[in-house]
């Protein structure tokens, strides 16, 4: 239940229009709902600002959708992450209004009245050093999207051709935030750093030849940054970058 939707009810009750036994029937479940191999946080909303997002990776579609299923019914829309074609087979069989992005991996489902969250009008911008980084870069579009922030896309701008970064000086100086995702090396979020004076959020990837060891060279890159106010979050995690780029925006 989101904290709209609580506020929505409460006023209900208090114009009569719904009876306390109804409300506490539909405040029952929070602040979590224990369906033997999960306990799903109806609470989150309330407490962060967003609702608790489905990690989908090593779980099975039948738990997926059964996790799925209590969100939507607690809140009507849910939102998944890292989520294989079977997954995103078996949701939109069961939810045919089922948004599923191959490229980010996510699986959403809208409200049905097609509302936005309320968030500041200032954008996020999601910026990739090269195609490879794409998945990992949609991710953090995608959700960052579903918390209601206005997302801009900057791609394949690595150093290895600065230009096409510098070329987008005005974009970068635009944003509240930048999220910066690159593999290799790393060292795109250095120089991103060193342009603006917007938060960065540097996202190492898995992308890289053996040296990168699956990420842990863009990792320690990014960590060593000469640049100030350059944060860093794990291998991968598009959607780690997403949520701290929310709440900065909404602090």
């Amino acid at each position: 239940m989101t904290a709209e939707q609580l506020q929505a009810l409460l006023a209900e009750v208090a114009a009569g229009r719904t009876s306390p036994q109804a409300a506490l029937e539909r405040l029952r479940l929070l602040p979590f709902e224990d369906i033997s191999f999960a306990r799903i946080d109806h609470h989150r909303d309330l407490r962060q600002g967003y609702p608790e997002v489905v990690f989908c990776e090593g779980k099975t579609p039948e738990q997926v959708l059964a996790i799925c299923e209590r969100l939507e019914a607690a809140s009507g829309s849910f939102l998944g992450t890292r989520a294989s074609e079977p997954v995103a087979d078996r949701l939109q069989a069961r939810f045919p209004r089922l948004v599923w992005n191959q490229l980010a991996r996510t699986v959403h489902l809208p409200a049905m009245d097609g509302s936005r969250r309320p968030a500041p009008p200032d954008t996020i911008l999601v910026v990739s050093a090269g195609t490879s980084d794409l998945p990992v870069a949609e991710e953090a579009a995608v959700v960052a999207e579903v918390f209601g922030h206005p997302v801009e896309r900057l791609v394949d701008v690595g150093v290895a051709g600065l230009h096409r970064l510098l070329a987008a000086n005005h974009q970068l100086r635009q944003a509240r935030v930048v999220i910066v995702v690159a593999g290799m090396e790393g060292a795109l979020p250095s120089v991103v750093g060193g342009l603006v004076a917007a938060p960065v959020i540097a996202v190492p990837t898995s992308v890289g030849y053996g040296a990168s060891f699956g990420g842990l060279a863009a990792l320690l890159g990014m960590l060593n940054t000469c640049a100030a106010g350059v944060t860093v979050v794990n291998i991968d995690n598009g959607f780690g970058a997403a949520a701290a780029a929310s709440r900065i925006c909404r602090s």
